[in-house]
């Protein structure tokens, strides 16, 4: 069974950057994309950030111009920069795997609160 853990969410203060990390534990070669997703309180997930394994990236309108999605080499860790956060950005961020040939794993996430 792949598992796929997140780290490096926590409080952090309006204006402030964190850098949260996900790798998945199955075959690099098998991975067609990663990303991640944010659930606010009383929201549905939605997506933050995506990379394929071609380096093609999608970023949410909210996100564009303060968050970077980078990957390893090897693609089976991406990072999640994000700076300039603000309490809109509160949620819980859930790393999202998609391997070779249609497979989704999902990490248990990890709580990010931006206070004001």
């Amino acid at each position: 069974q792949v598992q796929v853990v997140e780290s490096g969410g926590g409080l952090v203060q309006a204006g402030g950057s964190l850098r949260l990390s996900c790798a998945h534990s199955g075959s690099p070669s098998r991975t067609i994309a990663m990303g991640w997703y944010r659930q606010a309180p009383g929201d549905q997930r939605e997506l933050v950030a995506m990379v394929t394994r071609g380096g093609n990236t999608n970023y949410a309108d909210s996100g564009k111009g303060r968050f970077t999605i980078l990957r390893d080499y090897a693609f089976n860790t991406v990072y999640l920069q994000m700076n300039n956060l603000t309490p809109d950005d509160t949620g819980v961020y859930y790393c999202h795997t998609r391997l070779y040939p249609a497979a989704d794993y999902w990490g248990t996430g990890t709580l990010v609160p931006v206070s004001s």
